[in-house]
This record gives C-alpha cells, sequence and structure tokens, in this order.
C-alpha cells in the first residue's frame, strides 16, 4: 500500500514471523536449539561451518552428519528467499535479484563485482515506510521488517554464487555489505544489528567479513545512530541527506519533520567520534532541486574539517517520477564548490541503473 506525502511509518505492520533458521540465533543459542532437537552441542559447530564456511544449505550435503542427525537439523534450515528472478548487467557482474519470502512479501539485492571488491547491497525491510518522494521503495509504502536470517541469506546466496564462479571473474568472495536496499536500516534495529553481527563475526559463529567493509545507511533517526554508536561495530555509516538545508530537506526527507538537519549531523558527527570511522555523505543531485551551487556551499560549510565524505549520486529515475539528474555543468559546479570547501567527495558510480538495480529504483516488482 502506498504512503501519503510526508506520511512516515515506524512501527512496521504485524505479520506472521519467518520460521527461525541457524542464522537468527547467536552460537550459544544454536547450542541449545541444537540440544532441544536432541542432538549433542558440538552439532551446532558443523552446521554452522557448513552454513558460513561453505554456504551449504541442503542438509542431504552434510555428510559428516548421520542420516537421523541431519533430518532434525534441517529444522534450523528452513527455505527463507525464494528467487523469483534474476537481472544481469555490466556484462553479468551486477546481477539483481528479486526474492520471494514465505508470506509473499518481495525485496531484491543486488551483487556488484568491481576488479577489487565484490559488494552486496541488501534489504532490511519489505518496502519502506520513510516515504522519500523520489525513491521507489519509499513510494511503495512499509510491508514489513525482515528477520535476521532473511537479511543474512542475501549475503550467504551471493556468497555462493560467487564461490562456484557463477559470476564472471571466476570464483571470489563477497568483502563489502551495504545495508543501501530495501527499507530504513535503523527502522529494524535489533535484526539489523543481528545481521551485521553474523555478517562480521568470525566463522563458525558468521560470515567473517570485515566490519570495516559494512556500512548501514540512514536518513536520520537519530536515537538510533546513538544506539548504533554504542554497539562497539566499527561500521561505516551512511547518512542520506540529499538536501543541506530543512526547508527542502523536510520535503524530500520527510523524517526532517523529525529530527533536523543539525541533530542530525550532530548525531552523526558523535558516531564518528566514538567509532573512529569516516561518515558517508549520500546526496542525490536532483535536476534544479537540489544541485544549485548555494547548497553545495552550505553543505561544504556543513561538514568541512570533520571526519567525512560526500557520496553524490546522480538520481536515478523511477517510474513516473517527476524528477531527473542534474545536468553534467550542474554537477560538476557542485563538485567544485565542495572541494573548494576542503570536502572529500566523490560522484557515485551508478551500478545496476539499467535493471533498476541502482540506488532509489528497487521496488521489488514481478
Amino acid at each position: 500500500m502506498s504512503q501519503q506525502p510526508g506520511q512516515l511509518t515506524f512501527v512496521a505492520p504485524r505479520r506472521a514471523k519467518p520460521a527461525r533458521h541457524l542464522a537468527d540465533l547467536s552460537m550459544a543459542e544454536r547450542r541449545a536449539a541444537v540440544t532441544e532437537l536432541g542432538e549433542k552441542a558440538f552439532r551446532a559447530d558443523q552446521l554452522s561451518r557448513h552454513y558460513f564456511e561453505r554456504h551449504t544449505t541442503d542438509v542431504a550435503a552434510m555428510t559428516d552428519l548421520s542420516p537421523a542427525a541431519r533430518d532434525k537439523l534441517s529444522a534450523l534450515l528452513p527455505t527463507l528467499l525464494t528467487p523469483v528472478k534474476e537481472l544481469t548487467t555490466d556484462g553479468g557482474t551486477t546481477r539483481k535479484t528479486l526474492w520471494r519470502l514465505f508470506d509473499g512479501a518481495l525485496v531484491e539485492s543486488v551483487l556488484m563485482r568491481y576488479p577489487e571488491r565484490v559488494t552486496m547491497c541488501v534489504s532490511s525491510q519489505a518496502g519502506c515506510g520513510m516515504n522519500c518522494p523520489f525513491c521507489a521503495t519509499g513510494q511503495a509504502g512499509l510491508t514489513r521488517n525482515m528477520s535476521t536470517a532473511e537479511i543474512v541469506e542475501q549475503v550467504v546466496s551471493g556468497a555462493r554464487a560467487l564461490a562456484a564462479g557463477e559470476v564472471p571473474g571466476g570464483p571470489g568472495r563477497v568483502s563489502n555489505i551495504v545495508f543501501m536496499g530495501m527499507g530504513e536500516p535503523l527502522a529494524n534495529y535489533k535484526q539489523v544489528i543481528g545481521a551485521v553481527r553474523r555478517i562480521v563475526e568470525p566463522a563458525p559463529h558468521g560470515l567473517g567479513i570485515s566490519a570495516r567493509g559494512v556500512t548501514v545507511s540512514t536518513v536520520g533517526l537519530v536515537p538510533a545512530i546513538g544506539k548504533l554508536a554504542d554497539e562497539g561495530l566499527p561500521v561505516t555509516l551512511a547518512l542520506s541527506l540529499h538536501a543541506p538545508d530543512d526547508e527542502l530537506r523536510d520535503t524530500l526527507v520527510p523524517i526532517n519533520t523529525r529530527w533536523k538537519v543539525a541533530e542530525v549531523l550532530d548525531a552523526a558527527w558523535s558516531y564518528a567520534a566514538r567509532t573512529k570511522r569516516r561518515i558517508s555523505i549520500e546526496y542525490a543531485l536532483i535536476k534544479d532541486v537540489n544541485d544549485q551551487e548555494w547548497r553545495a556551499d552550505l553543505l561544504g560549510k556543513l561538514v568541512r574539517n570533520k571526519l567525512v565524505h560526500v557520496n553524490l549520486i546522480p538520481l536515478n529515475p523511477t517510474p513516473g517520477s517527476k524528477w531527473t539528474a542534474s545536468r553534467p555543468e550542474d554537477e560538476r559546479a557542485f563538485v567544485r564548490r565542495l572541494e573548494f570547501h576542503g570536502v572529500p567527495v566523490t560522484v557515485r558510480d551508478t551500478r545496476g541503473r539499467e535493471i533498476d538495480g541502482a540506488c532509489g529504483q528497487l521496488a521489488a516488482a514481478e
């Protein structure tokens, strides 16, 4: 169900929950779950190695377990995501997958292989309640939160495809995770933190991906940014700012009606001070809306001399939108003004635009 302009949805609709999965649980909880199923606790370690190291979900392939043990332990590896369709571009190195969840909800993830890294963009909610008017996901409204394991499964499926050599470039591994798919990650806080822990914990507890390779994006839920700083997880915080002034940001990012630009930036600087991690400021350049040089100057003054990097994103078009990307000359002028203020800035490579897999385009349509 689509949302009214400016409407925010913080609490996801109540829906049936997906089955409990190994990836929902800490190692201690896995051992308890295995014992409840009538198996020795060490079976949790074996099961975890198969899942997190070998990316195996088929218990029949786990030949170090007896048939009886496999039968019991299959309860901890329910099918959570079913692929509906896959689209590729960039010679197969960018892959967008549409997944159906157990209750019919649809989400998308995107795998992007570069020469020096593999980044996976994962969803944390089916839909989104933040209602940013230039984002296809935001226009769809919020269906529900995703479970920790549903989030992790997106990464494991990408890791499995890479290990099997299914992505051009030979066998590989996932090195970077960005929580920039569908949903506002910090509005599904508990499950997202669980997923981050599974992603960064060393095998067999988790996938063993460096926390420095994980980016959590937010439109600016100030209390949750503070909580994230307390977690002791040195992940990068990406702040979707999109406007440096409250008047425009109230429209582009409706959460700004709750927490203003100054409050959001203060929370970001506190996060950087606690974690020693550079803040990534995400800024979608929209033609004649937020790409004026005076706004670049204002942004430059707000963020200069901070532990920060500005990521400019040429707006990716979405169906029916009245907005489009900035003119190349306006984009270049915006970059120049930020550089004048000494602010590190890059223009993002819009990987996946041809398959509606780029920033702001994920709509989970069949």
